[in-house]
């Protein structure tokens, strides 16, 4: 885990929301290849048993953990364990992670209603 919550909040964030840019910047072409890249490296994290202490990030659709709303395709805590992949239960979240998860909550279910409305249901 991070333990330094000052570059979390000030340096980290700003990093991944601008690296699609900065991959584009340094390779002068398209980030497609990293994405799929990050396909690749999901798929094998699902497949091969995750050790007990360990778990990925992978957005799948939420079956209320974290106080997500059930059926919203979300990111969690993932374990991969023989054939199946499971949500890691009761990792603990601080007041800032615990804000962050909301908002990101929040705009997956706007973007949700947009589609809805989109297509009519």
């Amino acid at each position: 885990m991070i333990k330094d919550e000052p570059w979390l909040k000030e340096t980290f964030i700003s990093i991944v929301q601008q690296r699609g840019a900065a991959i584009i910047k340094a390779r002068g072409a398209s980030s497609a290849a990293s994405a799929a890249n990050a396909a690749i490296d999901t798929v094998w994290s699902l497949v091969h048993p995750t050790l007990a202490s360990d778990c990925h990030s992978i957005a799948v659709c939420s079956d209320g953990s974290y106080e997500v709303e059930k059926g919203l395709m979300s990111s969690f805590p993932i374990r991969a364990v023989r054939d199946a992949w499971e949500i890691v239960r009761n990792v603990p979240l601080n007041d800032f992670s615990r804000r962050e998860i909301d908002a990101s909550v929040n705009e997956l279910k706007e973007e949700k209603a947009l589609v809805a409305e989109l297509l009519g249901t």
